[in-house]
C-alpha cells in the first residue's frame, strides 16, 4: 500500500496546482491498483479501477507491460472484474498501441481458442505498431499453416488499419487567436525555463503563452463548441525557434482533441497558422500530431503602379492587410477544394496545407501511424508474395531532364528508400530516406524516451550508424529537478543503445559537452542524413535537420525519416575579409545582405543553404551552419574543398578516439565504427574515387547570393529592436545593425561567451584579448560580468595543454568544479570573469539567466524574449548578438565600443579568418 498512499499524497499536492493526478507508467503502482480492483470490500477499488482504465500510459511503459497481462487474465476467464469485460478489456488493448499489448494481442490471436482469437484479429487488424518480434511471430505462424495469421496478414496488405478509418471532414470550421504580433517562437509555447517539465504534459501546459491566453483561448471554446481554435501568429512564422514538440504537445492540449479516451493529456489535431506560414521544424511537429498549419498570406507587401514594393522611411516593404484574422474571426477550412473562406468568401488556397500526404497524416491523427502503416503494409506483401496494393498516396517524384543537382539532392538520392530505381529526383520529391546520425539532447529526451515508449520501440535501429545523447542543456545547475530527469534519462537511451553524456553506471566522468558540437564531430561523411532534437542541428559535414522529440524517436526506431527534398540557396563569397573582422561578423552580413538584395524578403526561409565555404574546417564553418537556424532555413549544407574536408574528418576522429579512450563505447562499438567509416572516406577522397560532395554545375537554386566581403567594414550585431514601433519586427533575428550604429555609449550590463556558436578559436581570443588589454592598460578591469562557458571539455584540455585556460583562470573570479557542481541558478552577478561547465547556459535560459532587464551581449545564437534575459518592471531585457571580440571589449567598457576601441583591442590577436575558395567547388 505504500505505494498507492505515495500516489494518494501526490494527487493531493497536484490539486493544489489546479491539475489532475499524474499518469501511471510505473509497474509497482499499478500491481497495487490491480490487487485493490481483485478485492471487491476494499476501500479504493472505486478509485483504483478509473486509475487502471483511464490513466496508463500506453506503450512500453512497465505499468503498460502489467496492465496488458491483466486485460489478458480477464480474457481468458482467468480474472474476472464485472466493470471490464472481455469485451471491454479488448478495446483498452486497441487503445495501448504496442509493445506489451500487441504480445497479448499475438498471445490470444494464434491461441487455440476459436472465438478469443477471433477477437484478437480483429484488434489486431487495427494495430500498427508492431516490430520484427511481432511481424516474425505471425510470419512464422502463417507459414505455419494458421489461418488466424494469414487473415491478419491479409488485412495488413491491404492497409486495413488505414482505409477502414473515418475520412477527414469536407469542412472544418475554426475559431481565430492571435497568440501574438511577429514571428512567435517555441519559447513562447514551451518556455525554455519550464523544461523540466515537459515529460508531465498537463503541467507543462500551464506554461503556454501565459494564464491570461489560456483563460481566453477557453472562452473562444466556450463560446464556439464546434469548432476549433486556430492559434496565429500575426505578421509572422508560427513556431520559430527550438524544435520543440513540447511546443505543439501544449497547442493541441489546449485546442486540438484527445488522442484517445483511455490516454489522458495526449491531444492531437492542432490547427496552426502564420501571416508567413508556419517554421519547417514545427510543421513537422504539426505533422507528427495529425495536425494543420497554414501559410495565411493575410498581409502583403503594397506595390506602387510599376508593382514594385513600396518602401518605409527604414527601407523596409510596407504591409497592407489582404483580410482579417483577429481574435474570434470565424473561418472555415474546406479540405477537399484546399481553400480557406469567411463565410461565402474565399480567402486564400491552401492546398500546402492538404498535400495527399498530409491529409493522410490528418486521416491517420499523426504521421507515425502513417509511417509504421507502410511498413507493416509492406512487411505483408512480402509474406504473401504479391505487388503492394496503391492504399497510400504515392510519394512525389520530380524528375527534370538535362538538370543537375543541387547538393541536397545528390544526398536524399543516395538515401532514398521505396523511390523509383534509376529515377533522380529534384527538389519538390517526396522521398523516403534513412538517417546515420540521430542525437537527442536532455531538455526534449525524456519525450524522446516517452514517444519511444508509446511507439513500443525497444532497441535503436541497426539502419543508425551512430547515435548520441547529450546532456549540455542541463549542465549549468545540478538541481533536484535535473537530479530527478538525467540519470533517469541517460540510463533509458543507454539501454535503448545511444552514446550518452552520462554514464547509468558511473564509470565515465560526465561529459556536457554541446550537443551540436558533438554531433559535427561524430558526423563522418559529408553523404549523411543527420537527425536531430534541437533547431540547432546543423552540421557542416552533410545534411542536417533540427526535430521534435517525436521525429528524432522516429529516427531511433526506425533508421528513416520522410520529407520533401527541399529547395536549396547557393551562397558564395566574392572580395577580401579586413583583418580586423571576425568570420561571426561575415555570418551576420550574409543575412543582411541577402534581406537587402531580395528588398526584405527571406529567400532562406523553408530551404536549404548551400554555402561554398570551401576552405573552412568543420569547427569554424559550423559558426555559419549553425546560425542558418535563426536565418530560418530548413538546412544548410557546406561546400568544403577535399583537403579541407580530409582536415576535418581528422579532427573528428581524434575527438571520437577521446570519447572511446574516456570508455563511452558501446558494446557494439558505435564509436569504433564512426572512425572506420571515417578512415573508408579519407580513402575515397585521396583516391579520387569519390570527392567531396559538390553540387552539379547545371543544379538549380531558388536563389542565389553572393556575399561580398568587401562591404563588411565593421563589426555585425543581430539586435533584438525591442523598442521598434512595429511589434511584429522585434526579436526576429533580421535585423543586423553595424557596431557604430551604437555610437560606443549604448551600455551593456553583461557578456556570454558561449553557446555552439563558438569555437576553440573563440577561446583564444578571449586569451588573447586579456593579455592584449592588461599590456594596453596595466590591469584588467571588468565594468560588466563576463560568463564564459566553452562548447566542449575538449576545448578546455586543449586550453590547458596550450596555456590559454591559465591565462583565463587569471582574470575568473568563478572556476566550474565537476566534482561539486552547482546547486542553484546564479541569480546575481559581480564585474568578474566566470569560467562556467561546459554546456549551453545562458544560451538555453532554462537553468541560468542574466539579470532581469539586462542589456546583454552574447555569442550565443538566440535574442528571444525572455530567452537569454527577462524584462524588468519599467526596462526591457535585451539580448544583442554578436562575436567574441566585440562582447569582450564591451564587458571591459560596460558598453559598446567605437569601431577605434575595437580595432585597437584586436590588433595582432589571430580572429577567425575567411578567404573564398579560388577552385570551383561544383562537379
Amino acid at each position: 500500500m505504500n505505494t498507492y498512499k505515495d500516489y494518494l499524497k501526490e494527487i493531493e499536492e497536484r490539486k493544489g496546482q489546479g491539475l489532475h493526478p499524474k499518469p501511471i507508467d510505473g509497474a509497482e503502482l499499478l500491481s497495487e491498483i490491480i490487487a485493490q480492483i481483485k478485492d471487491s470490500e476494499n476501500e479504493y477499488r472505486e478509485d483504483s479501477l478509473k486509475f487502471f482504465i483511464y490513466n496508463v500510459l500506453p506503450g512500453t511503459t512497465s505499468a503498460a507491460g502489467v496492465k496488458a497481462k491483466f486485460l489478458k487474465e480477464i480474457i481468458l476467464g482467468e480474472s474476472v472484474v464485472k466493470e471490464i469485460t472481455p469485451a471491454f478489456a479488448f478495446e483498452l488493448l486497441s487503445h495501448m498501441k504496442g509493445g506489451p499489448s500487441i504480445k497479448v494481442l499475438l498471445d490470444l490471436a494464434l491461441s487455440n481458442e476459436a472465438a478469443i482469437a477471433k477477437e484478437a484479429a480483429n484488434v489486431l487488424k487495427t494495430q500498427v505498431f508492431l516490430y520484427e518480434a511481432d511481424t516474425d511471430r505471425l510470419k512464422e505462424a502463417f507459414k505455419n499453416g494458421n489461418k488466424i495469421a494469414k487473415e491478419i496478414i491479409e488485412s495488413y496488405a491491404k492497409a486495413e488499419f488505414f482505409t477502414k478509418l473515418p475520412e477527414v471532414p469536407e469542412e472544418i470550421k475554426v475559431v481565430t487567436y492571435i497568440a501574438g504580433e511577429g514571428d512567435i517562437s517555441t519559447d513562447l509555447l514551451s518556455p525554455g525555463n519550464q523544461a523540466h517539465s515537459r515529460s508531465d504534459r498537463e503541467l507543462h501546459g500551464k506554461c503556454m503563452i501565459s494564464p491570461q491566453a489560456q483563460e481566453e483561448i477557453k472562452a473562444l471554446q466556450a463560446k464556439h463548441p464546434d469548432k476549433s481554435v486556430m492559434l496565429i501568429a500575426e505578421k509572422g512564422t508560427m513556431g520559430v525557434g527550438s524544435s520543440r514538440m513540447s511546443g505543439v504537445n501544449n497547442v493541441a492540449l489546449w485546442t486540438g482533441k484527445q488522442a484517445s479516451p483511455y490516454v489522458p493529456f495526449v491531444n492531437i489535431a492542432p490547427i496552426v497558422g502564420g501571416t508567413n506560414g508556419i517554421s519547417p521544424i514545427f510543421l513537422t511537429t504539426v505533422d507528427v500530431t495529425g495536425g494543420i498549419g497554414i501559410d495565411l498570406k493575410n498581409w502583403v507587401k503594397k506595390l506602387d503602379a510599376n508593382g514594385k514594393p513600396v518602401l518605409n522611411e527604414n527601407g523596409e516593404p510596407v504591409l497592407e492587410q489582404a483580410y482579417s484574422v483577429a481574435t474570434g474571426t470565424v473561418l472555415t477550412i474546406n479540405t477537399k477544394k484546399k481553400k480557406l473562406y469567411n463565410g461565402e468568401k474565399e480567402l486564400i488556397d491552401i492546398s500546402k496545407a492538404f498535400t495527399p500526404q498530409k491529409v493522410e497524416f490528418i486521416k491517420a491523427g499523426g504521421s507515425y501511424a502513417i509511417v509504421f502503416g507502410k511498413k507493416l503494409q509492406t512487411f505483408a506483401s512480402k509474406v504473401l508474395g504479391i505487388d503492394i496494393l496503391p492504399v497510400f498516396a504515392p510519394s512525389k517524384e520530380i524528375s527534370n531532364e538535362g538538370q543537375g543537382l543541387t547538393a541536397v539532392e545528390k544526398i536524399f538520392n543516395r538515401n532514398a528508400v521505396g523511390t523509383t530505381p534509376g529515377k533522380v529526383l529534384h527538389a519538390g520529391s517526396d522521398v523516403r530516406v534513412t538517417v546515420n546520425i540521430v542525437g537527442s539532447q536532455d531538455t526534449t529526451g525524456l519525450m524522446t524516451a516517452q514517444e519511444l515508449e508509446s511507439m513500443a520501440a525497444t532497441v535503436i535501429s541497426p539502419v543508425v550508424d551512430g547515435a548520441y545523447q547529450s546532456g549540455c542543456h542541463t549542465a549549468s545547475v545540478w538541481d533536484k529537478k535535473a537530479q530527478a530527469n538525467i540519470p533517469k534519462l541517460m540510463k533509458f537511451m543507454n539501454d535503448f543503445g545511444l552514446i550518452t553524456a552520462r554514464d547509468p553506471k558511473g564509470v565515465y566522468h560526465s561529459m556536457t559537452d554541446v550537443i551540436h558540437k558533438v554531433l559535427n564531430d561524430i558526423t563522418v561523411d559529408d553523404w549523411a542524413i543527420i537527425i536531430g532534437g534541437d533547431s540547432h542541428t546543423r552540421m557542416s559535414k552533410g545534411v542536417a535537420f533540427g526535430a521534435d522529440s517525436g521525429t528524432v524517436a522516429l529516427a531511433l526506431a526506425t533508421g528513416e525519416a520522410s520529407m520533401p527534398i527541399p529547395e536549396s540557396v547557393k551562397v558564395t563569397f566574392k572580395g577580401n575579409m579586413k583583418g580586423y573582422m571576425d568570420f561571426r561578423d561575415v555570418v551576420h552580413a550574409t543575412q543582411a545582405q541577402m534581406l537587402q538584395k531580395f528588398s526584405g524578403e527571406n529567400v532562406f526561409q523553408g530551404r536549404v543553404i548551400e554555402v561554398h565555404i570551401g576552405t573552412l574546417t568543420a569547427d569554424q564553418a559550423f559558426t555559419f551552419t549553425d546560425w542558418t537556424a535563426e536565418m530560418k532555413a530548413k538546412a544548410s549544407i557546406c561546400i568544403s574543398e577535399d583537403a579541407t574536408l580530409i582536415e576535418s574528418l581528422e579532427i573528428a576522429k581524434s575527438r571520437i578516439q577521446i570519447m572511446i579512450d574516456k570508455g563511452m563505447d558501446n558494446k557494439n562499438q558505435v564509436l569504433q565504427g564512426l572512425i572506420d567509416k571515417a578512415n573508408k572516406r579519407i580513402a575515397e577522397i585521396k583516391s579520387g574515387e569519390k570527392p567531396a560532395l559538390a553540387p552539379d554545375a547545371t543544379a538549380k537554386y531558388y536563389a542565389e547570393v553572393v556575399v561580398d566581403l568587401d562591404l563588411i567594414s565593421e563589426p555585425m550585431i543581430a539586435d533584438p529592436d525591442v523598442n521598434n514601433a512595429d511589434v511584429s519586427k522585434r526579436y526576429t533575428h533580421d535585423t543586423i545593425r553595424p557596431l557604430s550604429f551604437y555610437g560606443g555609449d549604448k551600455k551593456v550590463d553583461l557578456g556570454f561567451i558561449g553557446s555552439c556558436m563558438v569555437h576553440k578559436g573563440d577561446m583564444k581570443i578571449l586569451a588573447q584579448m586579456l593579455k592584449n588589454i592588461e599590456a594596453q592598460k596595466g590591469k584588467v578591469e571588468f565594468q560588466a560580468p563576463l560568463v564564459v562557458a566553452p562548447p566542449t571539455y575538449n576545448i578546455v584540455d586543449e586550453l590547458k595543454a596550450e596555456g590559454d585556460w591559465e591565462v583565463l583562470q587569471k582574470y575568473s573570479g568563478f572556476e566550474f568544479d565537476d566534482n561539486a557542481p552547482k546547486s542553484a541558478a546564479r541569480t546575481k552577478y559581480e564585474n568578474m570573469l566566470y569560467l562556467e561547465r561546459p554546456g549551453c547556459n545562458l544560451c538555453m535560459g532554462n537553468q541560468e539567466k542574466a539579470e532581469k532587464g539586462d542589456t546583454v551581449m552574447a555569442t550565443s545564437t538566440r535574442l528571444f524574449q525572455g530567452r537569454v534575459v527577462e524584462d524588468a518592471e519599467g526596462k526591457k531585457g535585451e539580448s544583442l548578438l554578436s562575436s567574441t571580440p566585440v562582447v569582450v571589449l564591451s564587458t571591459v567598457l560596460g558598453r559598446t565600443p567605437t569601431i577605434d576601441e575595437y580595432k585597437a583591442a584586436v590588433q595582432g590577436i589571430n580572429l577567425t579568418k575567411f578567404a573564398p575558395s579560388n577552385k570551383q567547388l561544383v562537379k
